[in-house]
This record gives C-alpha cells, sequence and structure tokens, in this order.
C-alpha cells in the first residue's frame, strides 16, 4: 500500500511512474487526504495527520520518507532492486534530502486542486475508490 499526498505534483508522478513499471500490479495506492488512509496508518501505529510524507505499508509495518520510497521502488523486483542498496546511506541522511525537496514540492512541481482520479482501467487498484 503506498499512499501520498494526493494534490502534490510530484507525489502523483512519482505514483503513476510506480504504476507504469508495476506490471504485477502488486501495489495498491491512496491519498494520505483521504479517511481511509488514515485509518490505515493508525492501524499500522500512526496518528494525526501526515501530509508531508510519502508512506508504505507492507505486510503491517509503515516506512515513510526515504524508507518508503526506497523500499517500494526496489519491491517492483529486476533492475529496481538496486534501489535497496541506497539503504546502506544513513536515515537521518537520506530524510534530510527527503525532507528538503518535500518542504519544497509544492513550489517546484506545483500542487493540484483535488487529488487525482484515477482511470477506470486503475481504480480497482486505489483503496478509495
Amino acid at each position: 500500500m503506498l499512499l501520498f499526498d494526493g494534490v502534490c505534483n510530484l507525489c502523483n508522478g512519482f505514483i503513476q511512474w510506480m504504476i507504469k513499471r508495476d506490471s504485477l500490479a502488486l501495489f495498491k495506492f491512496g491519498p494520505l487526504q483521504s479517511p481511509v488512509s488514515q485509518a490505515l496508518l493508525e492501524q499500522a501505529g500512526w496518528s494525526g495527520k501526515f501530509l508531508d510524507s510519502f508512506v508504505y505499508i507492507r505486510q503491517g509495518v509503515a516506512y515513510d520518507r526515504s524508507d518508503a520510497a526506497l523500499r517500494a521502488i526496489s519491491d517492483l523486483g529486476g533492475v529496481y532492486g538496486i534501489a535497496k542498496a541506497l539503504l546502506i546511506f544513513p536515515k537521518g541522511l537520506r530524510d534530510a534530502v527527503y525532507g528538503m525537496i518535500a518542504r519544497n514540492r509544492y513550489r517546484m512541481f506545483g500542487k493540484a486542486e483535488s487529488c487525482m482520479i484515477p482511470t477506470p482501467e486503475l481504480r480497482a487498484r486505489f483503496i478509495d475508490q
């Protein structure tokens, strides 16, 4: 389960990138703004709003920020498995870079007026549909 800021153009672009490469349809997606996503976060031990993060829930464990992105990419398999190697860098360093981008994502990439609406073909892969 990949939870993302549904109004962030960068986040939406990343989700589109993942969808194109997830040929086995392993991932489901949901905007962090939704009640369903908030409930999933609480079940995974999170509370409150996390709209500035990217969260990957895998086997009941919630990963955020750089851990979420790198683990999700590596779980695509094949050549993308190399992303797991980047986990050797200290989390503090990885998350500092992630945080810098997250703080400036709307200014750099823009913000949508509402969460993306999946196509009919993709609707089943989104948890709030």
